[in-house]
């Protein structure tokens, strides 16, 4: 089993920047990739970015320039920082852990809001 813990997540202005943070225990060395999605209402589940183990990653689109996705295996944590945050970045923030065993792990799910 692994458990995600997040944080970072709250309110911030349009234009803004947010770091967020994904921290896994349990199972660890099943991990490959990790990652972050999102959820905005009445909306599907979409990727913002992933990164696996050794380092390759891939992102949305709409994120591409903005965000970054960044991991530090030997603290077990992933990391989100988003710049240049848009209204249409507002949704639930989910981490996730993916396995060499073709399992699926999810983190809570943090909120992000982008008010002015």
């Amino acid at each position: 089993q692994v458990q995600l813990v997040e944080s970072g997540g709250g309110l911030v202005q349009p234009g803004g920047s947010l770091r967020l943070s994904c921290t896994a225990s349990g199972s660890i060395f099943s991990i490959n990739t990790m990652g972050w999605y999102r959820q905005a209402p009445g909306k599907q589940r979409e990727l913002v970015a992933i990164i696996t183990r050794g380092g390759s990653t891939n992102y949305a689109d709409s994120m591409k320039g903005r965000f970054t996705i960044s991991r530090d295996n030997a603290k077990n944590t992933v990391y989100l920082q988003m710049n240049s945050l848009k209204f249409e970045d507002t949704a639930v923030y989910y981490c996730n852990a993916y396995t060499y065993s073709f399992r699926d792990y999810w983190g809570q799910g943090t909120q992000v809001t982008v008010s002015s």
